[in-house]
């Protein structure tokens, strides 16, 4: 116990001191004792004496059971080994650095039995429906019978295989000898693309065909890589004659809402072959192969002989159709876009030049814009370039008889604003003049508008005759967002005098009606201002001061205005005239007449509604009615 004590100190000591990795001195110098307890020994590892070594004919023996077994996959008969043996067998040779010799028994093996089934189909007898079945059986036998060699082959074609890149996979390994020793043969190349392509002329002639049949065959060209040499460019070839010879002679048989259904119809089938057997990349080709034959070679000749006719008997389902389709086509749109400009020309042309249809253009015009518009929206999809073609083409021809659109529009606007059309409710109405502000902008003349637009707002004013104030507001409204402040001031102007007249035809009843003896006669004043109204011609008016004074004489009659009046019979005949210079009036006063200079007031009386006009510089009689007019001598 003495002796374990100093020995513990000093090696705890000494471990202390050391990290772990560093041998401390002290230890590395004590030397090891031999076979004591504290020696460390090393474990050696040393290489078989023998490397391991296959049986006597164990390859050969091997290979001729895998040969068996690859045989009787090839003539679908049963395996007698297990195909886990099978595996392993393969597994052990690939192991034993027998990986190419095995390759290359396998491939051989397989091109054998490949190059013996060529010779059925080398036989001139058969049909060329049986040829393509034949022909179909085999190729799904191949395919068949590669997989089962590749599950057998596995651990060869995931080692040694994939390691080299310049072998192909077991898979592709028997892709290539199905192609090289049975597709590539002229022969059968020939007879299968030629009885493919007999499959489908009969199918785009209605018959019935074995769809997968052709599905099959041609996803072996597919899988082959020579679907695009080989079949696809004769099929395009021959599919560009068919239709070539058919759209030449339909075009003549035909009419065009026909050909186009025949033509969608047509389009819509070799759609579906791409779908169900044809392979994805010749659906591009095709398709375009079918618009350019049947559509793009006779885009005038449609637009000639059918356009006018669809849109004469407003056909939308046809004439949608041919938009769709003339979509399809380059050049197929702008060819509809000039055709239906010249159509738009033409019809509109008629209406306008025409002045036996004077009473019914405006309306006309409408209804035909109408028409167009339902024909962009529903047929032409809205498309910015046929709007924009339309709005030129109705500019072109709107204009072609100057000025009389105008006045005839003015004239509508009129007929619609007057107080005895009863056609229509104030939605209709305003949906009405909506339209015809539409035709408003076609016009260039719209300076000849406001002239008629203004003589006619200025009768439907001053007779009364005005269907709705709000209607003339609303009317007023878009001609001033159409072409500015500028264009309407005067027609405001008009507005503003009414009102003015009605407020002061209110205060003057109401003045007369506190008068002992107001007269028979009833009296309505509206004051206008010169500049807004329009002008006429002067006219001449003849009245006997015996006629005059017959209509005054059952009682006096006094025309006041802010408190002044005058006696009729201080009043003298004068001629309907332009009025210029410092107008005066009649003051306060009975049997008597003063006069007082007003700044702007002139004032005429007319039968038999008295009209008070006041205008700033000139006045006109309005020939619309009968009016004369006094002043005080």
């Amino acid at each position: 116990m003495a002796d374990e004590a100093p020995r513990k100190g000093s090696f705890s000591a000494l471990v202390g001191r050391t990290n772990g990795l560093t041998k401390p001195a002290a230890l590395a110098a004590a030397p090891a004792k031999p076979g004591g307890a504290g020696g460390s020994k090393k474990l050696v590892i040393k290489n078989f004496r023998d490397r391991p070594r296959l049986p006597d004919n164990y390859t050969q023996d091997t290979w001729r059971k895998l040969h068996e077994a690859v045989r009787a996959v090839q003539s679908s008969t049963s395996i007698r080994y297990n195909l886990e043996e099978l595996y392993q067998a393969v597994e052990n040779l690939c192991s034993h650095k027998v990986s190419p010799m095995l390759y290359r028994q396998l491939r051989q093996a397989c091109e054998d039995h490949v190059q013996a089934q060529i010779l059925p189909f080398r036989e001139d007898s058969l049909d060329s429906v049986l040829f393509l079945k034949k022909i179909n059986t085999c190729w799904q036998d191949h395919c068949r019978q590669m997989i089962m060699i590749r599950s057998i082959f596995l651990f060869l074609d995931r080692t040694y295989v994939l390691q080299n890149s310049t072998l192909p996979s077991i898979w592709d390994m028997g892709l290539e000898l199905f192609r090289t020793h049975i597709i590539s043969d002229k022969m059968v190349q020939s007879k299968t693309i030629d009885g493919i392509l007999l499959l489908i002329e009969r199918e785009r002639s209605g018959e019935a065909v074995d769809r997968s049949l052709l599905r099959s065959l041609l996803g072996m060209l597919s899988d082959l890589q020579v679907y695009k040499d080989s079949f696809e460019l004769k099929f395009l070839e021959e599919t560009n004659c068919l239709y070539a010879a058919e759209g030449q002679r339909l075009m003549q048989e035909r009419e065009v809402p026909e050909y186009l259904n025949h033509v969608s119809k047509r389009l819509e089938e070799e759609g579906d072959r791409v779908i169900t057997y044809l392979d994805h990349g010749t659906q591009k080709p095709l398709i375009a192969c079918v618009e350019k034959q049947l559509l793009g070679e006779h885009l005038t000749a449609i637009l000639q002989k059918g356009l006018d006719h669809l849109l004469d008997e407003n056909r939308v389902p046809d004439l949608a159709q041919m938009y769709q389709l003339f979509s399809r086509v380059r050049g197929g749109q702008q060819a509809l876009l000039q055709h239906w400009s010249e159509y738009i020309k033409t019809f509109g042309t008629a209406i306008v030049i025409n002045p036996e249809k004077d009473k019914d253009m405006v309306q006309d015009l409408l209804d035909f814009k109408d028409k167009v518009d339902h024909v962009i929206e529903v047929c032409f999809q809205k498309n910015e370039r046929f709007v924009n073609l339309m709005k030129e083409s109705f500019e072109t021809f709107i204009n072609k008889r100057p000025n009389k659109p105008a006045e005839l529009i003015a004239k509508h606007v009129d007929s619609k604003l007057r107080a005895g059309n009863k056609e229509a409710t104030d939605e209709e109405l305003e949906r009405t003049l909506d339209k015809i502000m539409i035709l408003f902008r076609f016009i260039h003349g719209k300076d000849v508008f406001e002239a008629f637009y203004k003589k006619d707002l200025a009768k439907r004013l001053l007779v009364g005759k005005s269907a709705s104030v709000d209607a003339e507001k609303s009317m007023l409204s878009k001609l001033k967002h159409e072409c500015g402040a500028a264009f309407t001031s005067k027609l405001e102007g008009m507005f503003k005098d009414m009102e003015l007249s009605k407020d002061i035809m209110v205060h003057f009843k109401q003045h007369m009606q506190n008068q002992s003896d107001s007269g028979p006669i009833d009296l309505t004043v509206n004051i206008l201002t010169m500049g807004y109204w329009p002008t006429y011609t002067p006219m001449e008016v003849h009245l006997t001061p015996e006629a005059l004074m017959e209509v005054f004489a059952s009682s006096p009659c006094t025309v006041q205005h802010k408190g002044w009046w005058c006696h009729p019979s201080q009043m003298r005949k004068q001629e309907p005239r332009s009025l210029q210079g410092t107008p005066t009036e009649a003051r306060a006063g009975h049997g008597r007449a003063e006069t007082q200079d007003l700044a702007s007031d002139t004032f005429f009386l007319s039968a038999p509604v008295f009209t008070l006009c006041h205008w700033p510089q000139q006045a006109r009689v309005w020939p619309e009615t009968t009016e004369y007019s006094w002043s005080v001598p």
